[in-house]
């Protein structure tokens, strides 16, 4: 499977983004980063060390909070996927935003679709990074993959996304952000 650049530029620029208010949320970025090997595209995915404040353990896009150095949230993307994975910026082709996602911490994510080429020698910061994954996107748009919950949380019910792709369990608000990603270019319904 191959996304079409130019068609993935044009849907996430033509549907425009959700911004949500900031208000006592703190923001921070992610990055969707995709790449070509083995002729189709591929997800980089992380799973995060169990010693890590929040979500530790868990598989999730390279991001993280924004700093004050940070012009904006692309910047903190970007300089986040650096600090994980030792990703240049520079390496990376931005092809636009998805809507604002609140994480349970109260972080207000902002996620970018990007792109770095391959192969690529990675530097896994192993403090926060406790292994790389590579994924083809085409696992998560099989069948029965994914499915979704209605978990309680703070006395409300919130929809929680899961893909199962071999022995990742891919859930939360990363499986959320690439749902999105998914329903945003057309691969999937809303």
């Amino acid at each position: 499977m191959t996304i079409d650049r130019d068609r993935l530029r044009q849907r996430l620029a033509e549907a425009g983004h959700r911004k949500l208010p900031l208000q006592e949320l703190r923001p921070a970025a992610v990055l969707v980063p995709l790449f070509h090997s083995d002729n189709e595209d591929r997800l980089l995915l992380t799973r995060r060390t169990d010693e890590l404040e929040h979500h530790g353990g868990e598989i999730s896009f390279p991001g993280g909070g924004w700093h004050a150095e940070d012009p904006d949230l692309l910047t903190t993307a970007l300089r986040e996927t650096e600090e994980e994975m030792g990703i240049s910026p520079d390496d990376v082709t931005v092809y636009g935003r998805l809507d604002d996602f609140i994480s349970i911490y109260n972080f207000r994510v902002t996620p970018y679709v990007g792109e770095f080429p391959y192969p690529y020698r990675y530097r896994a910061n192993p403090s926060e990074i406790a292994e790389v994954i590579e994924l083809p996107l085409r696992l998560f748009l099989q069948k029965g993959v994914w499915h979704q919950e209605n978990w309680t949380h703070q006395g409300r019910a919130h929809p929680v996304d899961f893909y199962q792709i071999d022995n990742y369990l891919v859930w939360g608000m990363t499986a959320a952000i690439l749902r999105h990603f998914f329903q945003r270019y057309g691969l999937v319904e809303s």
